[in-house]
Order: C-alpha cells, then structure tokens, then sequence
C-alpha cells in the first residue's frame, strides 16, 4: 500500500501480486478511511439483522417469565400474543431467549443404554417360550392405520393372540397379555426384538411392559438388533398373515380383527406344518400350568436388603437425595444392598441394575 501512495499504477500492482483489480481498488479504500487497520480481514457478521427480536421484546418476555417461574417458552408466548394481540417468534427463539438471561437451566442427558441382547434359549415344551412382536403396519380401507400385536409359543407355532391395534402402546399391549394370559396361563420366558413396547434405550432396556412381565415371573430373551432371524418362526408367520389378511386391507378395524380372527382358527386347527411333521399347532399346544394372580405379590429381596419405593418419575430416595433410574420403573420396589467396596447395589426382581454411589447412579 505504501507503493500505491507513493503514485504507483495500482493495475499493474494487482498483476505483480496476483490480484484482481476490483480487489486492490478496495483494499486502497480502506487503508484511506482506516489506515493499516483497514488491512486486515473484516468480521463478516451483517451489520443488520432483520429479523432479530427486538430489545423491548425481549424485555416482556424475561418479565413474564419471572412473573411465572416454571412456565416453558409455549405457555409465555401464549399468554404474550394473548396480551399483545401480534404474533410472537417461534418457542424455539423464546427458548433461546430464556437461555441466553439464564432463565432455563438445560437438561443433564439421559442415559442412553445400548440394547443387549440376551441368551436364548430352545423350546423343548410348549410355553418355554413365547413370541411377541408388532407386525408392520399397513394401511385400512378407511385411510387409518392398522398395528397387529401378535402372540405365539414358539415350540407349537400355537398362535396365542393377533390383536389389530390404532398405534404400538405399552398401556394397550399390556391389556393384551393380560388377556392371554388370562386365558393361556403364563410361560417361562417371552422373546422379543428391541424395539418399543418390548425394550427400550433406559436403564437394562426395560419398559413398563417389561417390568410388569418380570412381575410375573417371566424371563426375559431379546434378539440382536438386525437379526430377526432369532425369532425366524414368528417373521414366518407374519409373512402368511400379511399375505392371506392384509392384501387387500378390510375397511376399518372392525372387519381386520374379524379377518385376524379367522386366521388365527385356520392357522391354528387346520393348516398342516411342515415344521410341526404336518400336524396342526393346536395338536401339540397345551395352556400353561401357571396361571395369571389375581393380585400381583411385592418382589422378594434378600432380608439384608434396603427396599425403597420407586417414584412416578423414576427418581428414588438415597440418603436425602432423588436419584433417578427409570420411568419403566415407576411405582415398582428395588432393592438396595451394601457391597464391601461401599457402593449400593440396585435390584430389581432378579436384575442388577447398577450400583448408588456418593456422586449419583452408575448403570451396569
């Protein structure tokens, strides 16, 4: 820049250097308004950002805030276009807002359990073992969408229940193993994949579903992730269910459990398996001798044991702190045992499920 001031032809310059012209005119204009400041690169940042909420804005909705402690961005940004009668930025911005005044504290990160499949084991009797699963949805006649929960014993291929479902729900597939095992008894252990209702990503995979089935005294198998294979007798038989009930769809739910039901009579009494030396499923299939309890019995921990109530929000109380584990566990009772090392080893029924230290929770 000194060679230019000194009245040298900035073209020629910028072909030495290797510069565009438009370049050097532009770095000449700076260093005349800045000087060797002007040199340096610039902060590329808009000096104007129009959409950015404005000062005022931002003041209402720190106020309301502190007005009503416990609110989330949703509810303020209501009641603030309510009050205002405009329309306010999205809860997302309100979010960062409330962020940025040190109104919301973020979140620590759940824990995020890997799944761990199980051992499995050969069914040598009817009701070793059953399988469950959600065959893939489809959709009805009607437009809605139609989930069917079913049921087998693998030794037997005895096809327990096949229930068309509105969505995949804990609460409506627990209802449904309530019914068969009203009506079948209960087995020794029941094999599942994964996924939700049946195994989640908390602490030892479980759900509420699950846990109710530890309840009962049922064992728990789960298969690999990506290999349905482990369970390839109940994949063989949704295959045949989709074919033979789910093309074409029925009109609504009604009439698809109505076609469930006849399957489920044909599968179960009249079709010939091969597997089975070509005799029916309902030949080899007897109920279970261990029936459902009316009432469910309180888990039998070690007496040495501590045993301590689970919240509705997974938290337990360890020496006057809330300790969460797992909403699967909600209003179930763990049992808590002192080791050598000083750590508390938590139970449930006949899973370890990790260890209570002075600085938290440690899952297994």
């Amino acid at each position: 820049m000194n060679r230019v001031m000194r009245g040298e032809a900035v073209a020629q310059l910028c072909r030495e250097y290797g510069i565009s012209r438009k370049t050097g005119d532009k770095f000449k204009q700076r260093f005349l308004h800045l000087g060797q400041v002007g040199l340096v690169d610039q902060s590329r940042a808009p000096k104007v950002i129009p959409h950015r909420t404005p000062p005022e804005l931002v003041a209402l909705i720190v106020a309301e805030r502190r007005r009503h402690p416990t609110w989330g961005p949703k509810k303020v940004k209501q009641t603030l276009e309510d009050r205002l009668k405009r329309v306010l930025p999205a809860p997302s911005t309100i979010g960062d807002i409330l962020m940025r005044e040190g109104l919301v504290q973020s979140r620590p990160p759940r824990r995020c359990t890997p799944a761990q499949p199980t051992a499995l084991r050969q069914a040598d009797a009817p009701n070793d073992v059953w399988c469950i699963d959600y065959k893939g949805q489809f959709r009805l006649g009607d437009r809605s969408l139609c989930y069917p929960l079913t049921l087998t014993d693998q030794r037997s291929r005895f096809i327990l229940g096949c229930e068309a479902m509105t969505a995949i729900s804990d609460d409506a597939a627990r209802e449904s193993c309530e019914e068969i095992f009203h009506r079948y008894g209960l087995p020794k252990a029941i094999r599942s994949d994964n996924g939700v209702p049946f195994a989640s990503r908390g602490l030892a995979n479980l759900t509420r579903l699950s846990a109710y089935w530890l309840r009962l005294g049922i064992e728990l198998e789960r298969i690999r992730p990506a290999h349905p294979e482990e369970n390839g007798q109940h994949e063989r038989m949704h295959r045949t269910l989709k074919a033979e009930t789910a093309r074409p769809p029925r009109t609504n739910l009604l009439q698809q459990q109505e076609r469930f039901d006849a399957f489920v009579e044909e599968f179960n009494r009249e079709r010939p398996h091969e597997s089975l030396d070509m005799r029916r499923p309902a030949q080899l299939y007897k109920p279970s001798p261990r029936k459902l309890p009316k009432l469910l019995t309180e888990p039998d921990y070690p007496a040495h044991d501590d045993i301590v109530a689970v919240a509705s929000n997974g938290n337990i109380c360890f020496r006057r702190k809330h300790v969460y584990l797992s909403a699967a566990l909600a209003f179930q009772h763990v049992g808590l045992r002192e080791e050598d090392d000083g750590r508390w080893l938590v139970t449930f029924m006949n899973l370890d499920l990790g260890h209570l230290r002075s600085d938290g929770f440690a899952s297994l």
